[in-house]
């Protein structure tokens, strides 16, 4: 790698929106319902409380009882008919069951349909974040050819640069691979 600031700092916004786009994903992938219960599905819920709307996180308590079931602990027990509602409303298909001190959340067995729906659910999500590492990509080797062009970079600078960039790029998309390989594993078992 040369010695060149503008190089330094577009590998480190390189590295830096990939790894974005890699825990982006990972956060969307948290998000989708598999047969297990696991609270980070509830990470983006939001319910009414106090005049606002607040995260449910910041309102309880979120816990796996078992391999099929949440527990909601709130810690203001007045709100437990504002986050059933909410959980009515968020479309993630679970349906709530409150005992006047908690909330629980048991997960059904998914049909292989379902499974079939999720999976094409993540591919495309892995795909738009495939898209979004190939943009960087094309940033930094737009930025590449401007400076190639405006004389700071010799040619072999620039192949150098440009032979960085496709490694660092390909390193990104097999970790991405994986963690895309990974969720389809984990929605198909049963």
């Amino acid at each position: 790698m040369i010695e060149n600031e503008k190089i330094e700092e577009m590998m480190f916004e390189l590295e830096e929106k990939s790894e974005n786009t890699l825990t982006a994903l990972d956060r969307e992938y948290g998000a989708i319902r598999t047969g297990r219960a696991n609270p980070r599905i509830l990470d983006r819920l939001e319910v009414e409380a106090y005049g606002g709307m607040s995260k449910l996180i910041e309102l309880g308590n979120v816990s796996a009882l078992d391999a099929k079931c949440l527990q909601i602990s709130l810690w203001d027990k007045s709100l437990l008919k504002a986050v059933e509602k909410a959980i009515l409303q968020s479309n993630i298909g679970l349906n709530p069951s409150n005992d006047g001190n908690v909330i629980r959340l048991v997960f059904p067995d998914m049909t292989e349909e379902r499974r079939r729906e999720l999976v094409k659910q993540a591919k495309k999500m892995g795909e738009d974040s495939k898209v979004a590492i190939r943009n960087h990509r094309r940033d930094a080797m737009d930025l590449i050819k401007k400076m190639k062009t405006a004389k700071e970079l010799s040619e072999d600078e620039a192949a150098g640069c440009e032979a960085d960039v496709e490694k660092a790029i390909s390193g990104y998309m097999t970790k991405l691979e994986g963690i895309i390989s990974a969720k389809e594993k984990e929605l198909m078992t049963i």
